[in-house]
């Protein structure tokens, strides 16, 4: 990995912490963010360790104002070339319950997705007129199926997903990648508090490391693990009226 500046949000575990491990090389700056203060601190002396520098902050990423003012201290401050948008709120919904929580519906909202699109469209505009510069998202193959058990959840990282794209193309031009992440199961604690079952389930580690080196070959879409990149390759010749069949099944198995 060569020396960069970076941004991670969602540093504090799981995907967002391994990541910046694996870009935690002699000359790397950081600034990462995450819910945990205890843990982002870990996260950081790791990466102070392998010789990167780095910052940390924990702050309400809802708390817009003071997302877009942190946002426009720290590119000031060592202008970004690498922003990994990995912060992530998820949860399936209990079988009796008719919907989300409206509380909770509002803050999934605004961390999956109202968060990333703020970011995006400020960090891409300073990186366009720098001619340089990376904007990873880390969304989820939820977003590709309508999850009855986490239609929050799933819509989120849908929008998260057309977004991307969209962006992406409008980037290219101005020499600006961006990257959209969709895992699977990894093995983190939004992953654990799952009742339903987690198939090819992967460490955050090795799930890092193959996310990082498709990002530097400017991979547009990774999928990890590679058996979920079948799935949706196969589910996009599954008739829509089959798919919500088969989901309207899964939800009347979903445990209590």
């Amino acid at each position: 990995m060569i020396a960069r500046n970076i941004l991670i949000t969602g540093a504090s575990g799981g995907i967002g912490a391994a990541l910046a491990r694996v870009y935690a090389v002699p000359g790397s700056s950081f600034v990462l963010w995450g819910r945990n203060e205890e843990r982002l601190a870990e996260t950081a002396a790791q990466c102070r360790a392998r010789g990167a520098t780095c910052e940390t902050a924990s702050f309400d990423l809802t708390d817009f104002d003071r997302l877009v003012a942190a946002l426009e201290a720290a590119d000031a401050r060592n202008p970004f070339d690498l922003v990994i948008l990995n912060a992530g709120v998820g949860g399936s919904l209990p079988r009796d319950r008719a919907a989300q929580d409206a509380r909770l519906a509002q803050i999934m909202t605004g961390v999956n997705f109202t968060a990333p699109v703020i970011a995006a469209n400020l960090l891409a505009d300073r990186m366009a007129r720098r001619g340089r510069g990376r904007i990873v998202f880390v969304g989820s193959v939820a977003g590709s199926f309508p999850l009855p058990m986490a239609p929050v959840y799933s819509g989120t990282k849908a929008g998260l997903a057309m977004f991307a794209e969209a962006m992406g193309l409008r980037l290219a031009r101005y020499g600006v990648g961006v990257t959209l992440v969709s895992p699977g199961f990894v093995d983190t604690a939004m992953s654990r508090s799952l009742k339903e079952p987690r198939p090819f389930l992967m460490t955050p580690d090795a799930a890092a490391a193959i996310i990082a080196r498709k990002i530097e070959c400017g991979a547009r879409h990774i999928v990890v693990p590679w058996q979920f990149a079948v799935i949706l390759a196969a589910a996009k010749l599954v008739p829509r009226s089959i798919m919500r069949a088969v989901f309207s099944r899964l939800l009347r198995a979903q445990p209590d």
